[in-house]
């Protein structure tokens, strides 16, 4: 099983439409998006994905919750509070927006651990799970986007930069 990892990418269309190629190209069967979508346009971008978005509420999606949760009924994606926590061919993973939130528990009963919020690259082993953020996804940084590409049988992150 491999997912796909992406987060804040604050209302940037034309971003939002590279990652959905990227993940289709590469054959993603699930995409996680670590918050700070911002807009429920943006989230409706998302639905050009040949598979299920799971987005987690990041500080800059607050206000627009109830319009995002509208939008994610329009096809295959749900939205959670953060921290949320599944379980994935055997592997448990929670993802959050904040990594301040990231703490000894967490590390300890987790495989993998996805956040955002920094728009900082970060790939660490704690505990024996892997913390990851792919990095900049909103174009803040021109040339430097970058989503990520997890296989869960050996989960070793992958970088696809944009």
């Amino acid at each position: 099983m491999i997912i796909g990892v992406t987060g804040d990418t604050h209302n940037n269309l034309n971003n939002i439409k590279v990652i959905c190629s990227i993940f289709n190209e590469n054959r993603v069967d699930k995409v996680f998006h670590t918050g700070d979508i911002s807009l429920p346009k943006s989230l409706i971008a998302f639905k050009d994905l040949n598979c299920p978005l799971s987005a987690i509420l990041g500080n800059n999606d607050i206000l627009e919750r109830y319009d995002l949760e509208i939008a994610a009924k329009e096809f295959e994606c749900n939205i959670f509070e953060e921290p949320y926590s599944e379980r994935i061919f055997n592997k448990k993973i929670c993802v959050l927006h904040h990594p301040e939130l990231i703490d000894k528990k967490m590390t300890q009963e987790n495989d993998l651990i996805l956040h955002g919020h920094t728009h900082r690259f970060r790939s660490e082993k704690v505990d024996n799970c892997l913390i990851f953020n792919p990095g900049e996804c909103a174009g803040f940084m021109k040339g430097k986007n970058q989503v990520g590409v997890i296989d869960l049988l050996d989960l070793k992150p992958r970088i696809i930069s944009f």
